[in-house]
């Protein structure tokens, strides 16, 4: 360990390494890696695998160290097929060396290998969803994974669990991204964890735009996201839904949904913040650990309709407790079963009430969650760690 008694002009002379499941492209565990690069635009960055200029220039312009993951036949379309593997992969990472080792989890990270006296600390978006809470989403009878694959998935899940469970207890200190995901945490790994909530860029988002006919999801096209779900329920009503994303299930989304239905693809950040800015609504039907998107909308005025469980209890002010007095403004609707009926109640709820939102009081509560309150809470909490065992 560096010899000084780190501060914020001190940290520059850290050696320290960033660690990220992989790089493929730009969701919300990249915008806090993001924040990561910035606060150490002299760090190493390793990663099970990389696809070349799919995430931003801040991140690319590191120095990025793969495994031999990066190898293996068809990865990096299919990179979650290789799950099983991802274990050793991460392990063969070559950390020596480090003061201060910070990761960023939702898979395999956080059990990197880390040699005293390095300081590991991470910052974990979720126990590994694909073993933990959404094993049925992806590996159920009902999933789209293959007869093969679910046959062996539960001996490898199980296996999993228990390295995943194992290699937590190794972690010097662990940081969660919401309180949803701190009681998971505690659950799985019988850990404590301080909360530092995702960060916004709520500077690239304002109130310029006036609300057009047509609601908005911004998401990955994966299962636990519930695409379906909207698309069944809008179907129904027949209003005008705009997805933009990109993810396996495209194909097989695109022939369920109407003409109403829009599938814009992947979006630049400024094409973004028009449809953010324009839109009625955030539509936001799947389960979330904590959910950048939902702030995103906010940030720019606008609110959501969204199940109500997981990370947006945390960020999205219900209209119920609006209309109950116990605020003096609501920025979302939540609907509490996971159901297309729930779904399009919700939104006509919203609709009746539409005349009571007030846009600037919405972008005011999602400053809170601002990416330069999280890089200053991340950067005292690692000088408090660092001063802890120094």
């Amino acid at each position: 360990m560096t010899h000084i008694r780190p501060n914020k002009s001190s940290l520059s002379s850290l050696r320290v390494a960033l660690v990220h499941d992989w790089l493929t492209g730009m969701r919300g565990g990249e915008k806090c890696l993001e924040c990561f690069c910035e606060l150490f635009p002299q760090a190493d960055l390793y990663t099970l695998l990389h696809v070349k200029g799919s995430v931003s220039p801040t991140i690319e312009q590191h120095r990025i160290l793969t495994t031999w993951a990066q190898h293996l036949p068809g990865v990096e379309k299919r990179y979650r097929h290789y799950l099983p593997l991802f274990p050793f992969a991460v392990r063969s990472m070559d950390l020596r060396g480090y003061d201060l080792v910070l990761s960023g989890s939702h898979c395999v990270a956080k059990g990197v290998r880390i040699h005293p006296p390095t300081l590991h600390i991470s910052y974990v978006f979720t126990p590994i969803r694909y073993i933990w809470d959404m094993y049925d989403s992806y590996f159920g009878r009902n999933s789209s994974a293959g007869f093969l694959v679910k046959m062996v998935m539960p001996a490898l899940a199980g296996m999993l669990r228990r390295w995943d469970v194992r290699t937590s207890q190794k972690v010097d200190y662990l940081l969660a991204d919401s309180e949803n995901v701190r009681r998971r945490i505690l659950k799985y790994y019988r850990r404590e964890a301080e909360v530092i909530p995702v960060p916004v860029d709520t500077k690239h988002f304002d109130l310029t735009f006036q609300p057009r006919d047509y609601y908005l999801m911004v998401t990955a096209l994966a299962p636990y996201k519930r695409i379906d779900l909207a698309v069944s329920a809008f179907n129904r009503n027949k209003k005008p839904l705009r997805v933009a994303g990109s993810g396996p299930l495209l194909a097989s989304l695109q022939k369920e949904s109407g003409r109403n239905i829009s599938w814009l693809g992947w979006q630049s950040n400024e094409n973004l913040k028009q449809l953010y800015g324009e839109c009625l609504a955030l539509i936001f039907p799947g389960e979330e650990d904590a959910g950048i998107t939902p702030l995103e909308a906010q940030a720019s005025g606008r609110p959501v309709v969204a199940y109500g469980r997981g990370g947006v209890l945390e960020t999205v002010v219900p209209l119920e407790a609006y209309l109950e007095g116990r605020t003096d403004f609501f920025s979302g609707v939540l609907f509490q079963e996971q159901t297309e009926t729930a779904l399009r109640e919700a939104v006509a709820r919203l609709e009746k009430h539409a005349h009571l939102l007030n846009p600037a009081r919405i972008r005011d509560h999602a400053l809170q969650f601002d990416r330069e309150i999280f890089k200053e809470r991340i950067l005292q909490t690692i000088i408090q760690k660092l001063n802890r065992n120094g």
